[in-house]
């Protein structure tokens, strides 16, 4: 960081980061993408029933406020003006789904997180009403119809809360993805805040058109939602408003991409055939394929990657998503009780060196790409009694490590020219077994970002580069190098081949877990068995003993 303002040789720009697991705000030198100063709160889930993931909107945006409000201290204790401060971007995670009065200001309802399972029966009554000869929804949308997207979150809202379904009779409701709650509130809420998005979250909520990028009618009327609730969509890089409040007051919002399309942005993959992958609650491995639309025979996504700027092309991309990344060592730490910290899976997995073939699937809200397959649930396989909290600690980084794998075999099957390294960031990253797993089990280079905060500095170079800004370039001679650290491939392709092959045997185990509706949800969205937890604390009883679990001899 810098140690005064002498150090500080060019405008400055902030970038809110607001993910599943928590919010930072971050300000970056706009000549040369120095990280100067940031904060960071923890973002608390809520799990109502079986299945349902919510937090709280009013939340997220008092923990956007306090980030700013720490931040900006923190940079007045290096000397360095906030005034210099020209812009903010705003990163997201996406999907997740807000609804709100424009009269009060209030959340109607709890924010419906992405990877919230809850629309099962919802998404089962809309996929019977497609014709099979003409997908429509996934020729518009680049998306299968899953549970994943907003407008299913956004169907079940209509079709449950009370509140909800009257606020949209009386024409109060507004809809968006937490980009749009932050920009609506930040740019002065009820008293003239901006509804709007851009093209990247618009594209996660099949509602969207992403050969015309625009609202499509047919698509509305097939889910029934109202489009007078839409937020406007805009590009990834324009002032969409100034900050009404708190210490950048009067600053303008002048960038916002989903956290993926961010992230590859800040990896600078702005050329056709260059991927990233993130490693955050979840994992998304994105392919930028240019100008042209790649729709997937192999369980990706097509989606939009960025535009940056209202006269600037669109960029697309092929995604494989993975719904449990870093949220499988939250669930170790906070449902099992393993470890106290999240970085003390490390230091468990590097006592052992190996899962000892044990193999850890946490498909805890079903599988997403390439399989698609919502009755899957987590499951532990190939327990002994000589298998410890350790050996779970491996196993629960390698099965990270295989997702990704999974991903990169379907968008190696989809473009044709296999990647030959994958440059990844996220808080993730920071573990160094978990890199050397990935580079063997991928058996190709992982090539880490010596600068983590790939995503805030896309949200960064978006809001810099905006017309009326003109802070950051973003010409390829302008650009600053990214320093990369590289893990190269450690053991033989034929074991790399037989951990992988075990790996995809354990995950066919996890498959049509769900077969039953929970009776005591009152919900026929509700597909459940026995609380994952449930299964995995009584084999190990029964396998392991107590005092194995806890990793006493």
């Amino acid at each position: 960081m810098a140690a005064s303002n002498k150090a500080v040789l060019g405008p400055l720009v902030g970038a809110v980061d607001q993910g599943t697991s928590s919010t930072r705000f971050l300000v970056f030198n706009s000549k040369t993408a120095e990280l100067l100063s940031h904060h960071q709160v923890e973002i608390k889930q809520k799990f109502p029933r079986e299945g349902w993931v919510e937090q709280d909107p009013r939340e997220i945006l008092h923990s956007v406020y306090e980030c700013i409000e720490k931040t900006c201290e923190k940079l007045g204790q290096l000397n360095i003006d906030i005034s210099n401060i020209k812009a903010i971007g705003v990163s997201n995670q996406r999907e997740t789904t807000v609804v709100w009065d424009k009269l009060t200001g209030e959340p109607l309802y709890n924010a419906v997180v992405w990877l919230d399972l809850r629309t099962q029966s919802t998404v089962e009554s809309l996929r019977k009403r497609i014709p099979r000869s003409n997908n429509f929804v996934k020729s518009k949308t680049g998306l299968p119809l899953s549970t994943y997207f907003s407008a299913v979150k956004l169907r079940w809202l209509l079709d449950n809360v009370r509140k909800v379904q009257k606020a949209v009779e009386e024409k109060r409701a507004l809809f968006g993805t937490i980009d749009s709650w932050l920009i609506w509130s930040l740019t002065g809420g009820v008293n003239g805040g901006v509804h709007h998005t851009d093209v990247t979250n618009a594209s996660r909520t099949m509602l969207f058109n992403i050969h015309s990028l625009e609202w499509d009618k047919e698509l509305c009327e097939f889910f029934g939602i109202p489009m007078e609730m839409l937020p406007n969509v805009r590009s990834s890089s324009e002032i969409y408003g100034l900050m009404k409040a708190g210490a950048l007051e009067g600053v303008p919002i002048s960038g916002c991409l989903g956290d993926q399309s961010a992230a590859l942005v800040g990896q600078m993959c702005f050329q056709n055939g260059q991927a990233k992958n993130t490693y955050g609650t979840g994992c998304f491995l994105l392919c930028n394929t240019g100008h042209t639309c790649v729709f997937s025979d192999h369980g990706l996504l097509t989606t939009v990657a960025y535009k940056l700027g209202r006269d600037k092309p669109v960029h697309y991309a092929l995604e494989g998503s993975v719904a449990i990344a870093g949220a499988v060592i939250r669930w170790l730490r906070d449902n099992l009780g393993i470890i106290k910290t999240s970085e003390e899976i490390e230091k468990l997995a590097k006592e052992v060196g190996t899962s000892y073939d044990c193999y850890f699937v946490p498909a805890f809200s079903g599988l997403y790409a390439p399989y698609w397959e919502p009755s899957a649930r987590g499951i532990i396989c190939g327990l002994t009694q000589f298998t410890n909290k350790c050996h779970i600690a491996f196993a629960a980084l390698e099965a990270v490590c295989f997702q990704t794998r999974e991903i990169l075999d379907a968008m190696n099957r989809d473009c044709g020219i296999p990647l030959s390294h994958l440059q990844v960031d996220g808080g993730m990253t920071s573990n160094k077994i978990l890199m050397q797993l990935q580079a063997d089990i991928l058996y190709i280079p992982v090539l880490k970002s010596l600068m983590p905060e790939t995503t805030a500095l896309g949200a960064a170079m978006a809001a810099g580069a905006a017309e009326g800004v003109g802070v950051w370039s973003l010409e390829p001679e302008d650009l600053s190098t990214i320093m990369m650290e590289r893990f190269e491939p450690q053991i033989n392709a034929e074991e790399s081949e037989i951990r992988y092959s075990t790996w995809k045997k354990a995950v066919m185990k996890s498959v049509g877990w769900v077969t039953t509706q929970s009776p005591e949800s009152g919900d026929p969205s509700i597909f459940c068995s026995l609380p994952l937890g449930f299964f995995i604390v009584s084999s190990m009883v029964m396998l392991i003993g107590a005092r194995y679990i806890s990793g006493i001899p």
